[in-house]
Formats: C-alpha cells, sequence, structure tokens
C-alpha cells in the first residue's frame, strides 16, 4: 500500500489529505483566512488519527510548492519537509496552479458524467483549456495554461490586469478561468468569446492525490534539504517610513 500525505497551504486554504494508492481516504480542510500555523499539524495530526494510520506507515508526504502567499507556502514546505526527514521518506512537490486545474477538470467530468461519450465530445474535450488564477495583490494574477491533459501550455507568470488581459487568450479555442484571483479579471475576459468562467475553486489538499501518486510511481522527488517553494516574485521586507 502507499500512503501519502498531501499538504496545500498556498493560499488562505489550509488542506491536508490522506491517500491510499492515491485515492483520497480523508482530508480536513479550513478557508478561515491565514491560519495556518495554527491549523496545519493539528489537521496532519487528525488525518492519521481518523485513518489508524501510523507516521511510520506514510510512503511520502507531498507539498503545493506554489506560487501563492509567501508564508503559507514557507508552513506548508516547512512542514513537509520536517516529516520527510524525520520519516526518512520522500518528499514531492505540485504545483499549485496545476492542483486547481485538475480540480477544474474533476468539476467538469462531474458536470457531464451523464453526457454520452460520443467521438464529437471527446474532441471538444480535447479542444479545451484551462487557466487557474491565484489572487497575487493589487492588480496582478499568478495564472498559467492547462490542456485537458494537465500538461502545461505557458510559462506561469504574474499577469497584470488591464484592458489589454484578454488578449493574450483570444487564440485559444475554449478556454476556462477559476480560482480567487478570476474575480479580478472577469469583467475583461468576458469579451472573450472563447471565455467560460468556474466558480469555487481553490487550491485543495483532496485534488493533489492522484498527480503526488503519479510523480511517487516516477520516483519524481525532491532533496528535502535544498527544496524551497516556488514563489514566482521575490519577497520584500519593506520599513516602515519615519
Amino acid at each position: 500500500m502507499t500512503y501519502i500525505l498531501n499538504i496545500e497551504t498556498a493560499t488562505t486554504v489550509c488542506s491536508v489529505s490522506l491517500a491510499k494508492n492515491g485515492k483520497e481516504i480523508f482530508c480536513k480542510e479550513i478557508d478561515n483566512g491565514f491560519t495556518h500555523a495554527e491549523n496545519l499539524h493539528v489537521f496532519i495530526h487528525d488525518s492519521l488519527k481518523q485513518t489508524n494510520i501510523k507516521a511510520n506507515e506514510l510512503s511520502a508526504v507531498a507539498v503545493s510548492k506554489g506560487p501563492g502567499s509567501y508564508t503559507g507556502l514557507r508552513i506548508g514546505v516547512s512542514a513537509a519537509k520536517g516529516l520527510a526527514y524525520a520519516l526518512n521518506i520522500p518528499l514531492i512537490s505540485l504545483d499549485t496552479l496545476q492542483i486547481m486545474a485538475n480540480q477544474a477538470l474533476n468539476t467538469e467530468a462531474q458536470r457531464h458524467k451523464d453526457t454520452e461519450k460520443t467521438s464529437q465530445n471527446l474532441r471538444a474535450a480535447v479542444s479545451k483549456y484551462y487557466c487557474p488564477m491565484i489572487d497575487a495583490r493589487r492588480m496582478e494574477v499568478y495564472h498559467a495554461v492547462y490542456n485537458h491533459e494537465l500538461k502545461q501550455q505557458t510559462e506561469t507568470e504574474a499577469l497584470i490586469v488591464d484592458e489589454n488581459s484578454g488578449q493574450k487568450f483570444s487564440d485559444y479555442s475554449e478556454i476556462y478561468f477559476f480560482g480567487d484571483g478570476m474575480s479580478k479579471c472577469k469583467e475583461l475576459l468576458s469579451t472573450l468569446k472563447n471565455a467560460n468562467f468556474i466558480d469555487n475553486i481553490k487550491p485543495s489538499a483532496k485534488f493533489m492525490c492522484d498527480l503526488s501518486f503519479k510523480k511517487f510511481n516516477e520516483k519524481t522527488f525532491e532533496d528535502v534539504a535544498y527544496f524551497e517553494p516556488f514563489y514566482l516574485k521575490d519577497f520584500l521586507i519593506k520599513k516602515k517610513a519615519k
């Protein structure tokens, strides 16, 4: 059996899941601002207690690596590295935006679960693209574009939201936008004929389970000593004016 503990703290959501062979068996999460320091280790403890899995039975620990909140990422990555080191198990990192894209794909699949799988429907699925957006404060959002196989199509970037924001997405046949950064862009992106919007998509450890299991089987692991979160932008500490 492969048991993987998944940790997601890149945004205001603090989320922990435990997966068995890539399938979620427990998840606990809260979206109550940046309360990760208070909740994360409690959630990890609860995930093991509720499933009767001992820490030394874990096969690996996976963490959402960003982009996202500097503080949230530091807390999640520090916890994951500590567990991986203490238990001598592999550390797996997952891109936060890909986790969100995975959720969007699952949401769409659930919505169309009763649709007959004709060749026309399959061709339509291939033509869809997914763009998760994380609020990067001010007038920026972290984003990237993924296809229906969760393969990244663009670089991860901090997009400045202005009247030209929609132009870079105009060539996609059909594209879905989602995430807490979407609201900044929705009015501008609504002018695109190919734009669709999915509500209530936030990073969640539930949607790390299959992704971390895949990386585990591929033996795609991080160096516990040197791994750092993917902040995308430098973290700057501003001094107060005297």
